[in-house]
């Protein structure tokens, strides 16, 4: 029977094929990226997994993981005729992250060391679409002019992380974030889907071991079991992804973290040789290094806007922008002058009702603190005055 109507697909030879691959990493080295690894899309073992997690509620208000039912695992449904993905690496652990230094001191605010520059999601794009270019333009000059290919950056329903893994660029972290033992896990990742039977690279051997330091310095217990994650306890889905009102019981363990969580990176051993990025757009901007609490909060929407131009931070919006900072202003130490910041701010034109709930909070965190503090000092006035009386008196 004839096949005149759905002919088989013309791919280039092997050997065109392998030497394409090893050229695709060269070009992604010259493009700034840190690796290439190239997978298959067979992801039918990672299907179970994806249902029990959003079976269990685990994704919280993130409606969207749910929303295209497996696709997720399947990237030929995704971007039709697709072969292999080509996934890649870009580091961005910044210089001078002060990781320590905002953490240690609870009047400043800690941002997560991804968000500190440029919104990465463009700028990996732009550079996976050049990618994508230049496979076709070098198969175009050899006949072959089939070539199609659509990037991706956090930008669709894609199982990233396990491809990635697939594809040679690291393992799973019981936190669930890659680790690779050159860059540990300070670093985002992109996939260019192709639709070129590409030779793929094996998976490298999951080195965690016995270590289990992500799982007990998780400040909320996010991390339920090795490589699970409750999304509605981490500090980052709070802080980022949840629009409403963020639990009681989980405001006074988020600290001074107003966007995102590194907990369990800053913890990992493999993160402790980790290279810094050679991107200057992943530096941290000079406002945002060392910030303190009060100069943050004290931003107006426009001000906000101005300061996050460009930055993943801008998407929470203000609104949660000044939420998140009122938490961590209800868990700084008591002080007059922050209480006199969240009075100011709760009367302003515009703030919302979401905003004066955790302002409110904070103020009475706040208050609770003073009186614990002003009656511990009235106890130790009395015990010196006592101590200085007659024992008859």
């Amino acid at each position: 029977m004839s096949n005149t109507m759905n002919p088989e697909p013309h791919y280039p030879e092997t050997t065109v094929l392998n030497q394409l691959a090893s050229q695709i990493k060269t070009w992604g080295k010259e493009l700034g990226f840190a690796q290439i690894g190239i997978s298959d899309i067979d992801l039918t073992a990672e299907e179970p997994r994806l249902q029990a997690w959003l079976d269990k509620g685990f994704h919280g208000e993130m409606a969207y993981m749910a929303s295209h039912g497996m696709m997720r695992a399947r990237p030929a449904e995704l971007h039709p005729g697709t072969l292999r993905v080509i996934s890649a690496r870009m580091d961005y652990l910044p210089p001078e992250a002060g990781f320590a230094t905002n953490l240690a001191d609870p009047n400043l605010a800690y941002i997560s060391r991804y968000a500190g520059g440029r919104d990465y999601h463009k700028l990996i794009r732009a550079r996976l679409k050049k990618l994508g270019d230049k496979i076709t333009e070098t198969l175009q000059k050899q006949g072959f002019n089939s070539t199609d290919f659509r990037p991706f950056v956090d930008s669709a329903p894609v199982l990233e992380r396990p491809l990635a893994q697939k594809a040679g660029i690291g393992w799973t972290g019981k936190h669930s974030l890659l680790l690779n033992h050159n860059a540990g896990s300070w670093f985002f990742l992109g996939e260019l889907l192709i639709n070129l039977p590409l030779p793929i690279d094996a998976p490298i051997k999951e080195d965690c071991n016995t270590c289990v330091a992500c799982i007990t310095s998780c400040p909320t217990g996010a991390i339920v079991e090795p490589y699970i994650v409750d999304s509605r306890r981490c500090i980052s889905y709070l802080t980022i992804e949840h629009q409403g009102s963020i639990p009681e019981e989980l405001r006074p363990l988020m600290g001074n973290r107003i966007y995102g969580c590194d907990d369990c990176q800053l913890v990992c051993p493999i993160n402790r040789e980790s290279p810094l990025t050679h991107e200057s757009d992943f530096h941290i901007r000079a406002k945002l290094k060392q910030p303190e609490l009060l100069a943050l909060f004290a931003w107006s929407e426009a001000e906000f806007l101005t300061q996050t131009e460009g930055s993943a931070i801008r998407r929470i919006g203000h609104e949660r922008w000044l939420r998140n900072i009122a938490i961590a202003l209800g868990n700084a130490p008591t002080s007059l002058k922050i209480m006199e910041a969240l009075e100011a701010k709760r009367t302003q034109t515009g703030i919302t009702d979401l905003v004066i709930e955790h302002i409110d909070w904070a103020l009475t965190q706040q208050r609770q603190a003073l009186a614990l503090e002003t009656n511990r000092k009235t106890q130790r006035l009395i015990r010196v005055i006592q101590k200085g009386l007659p024992r008859d008196a």
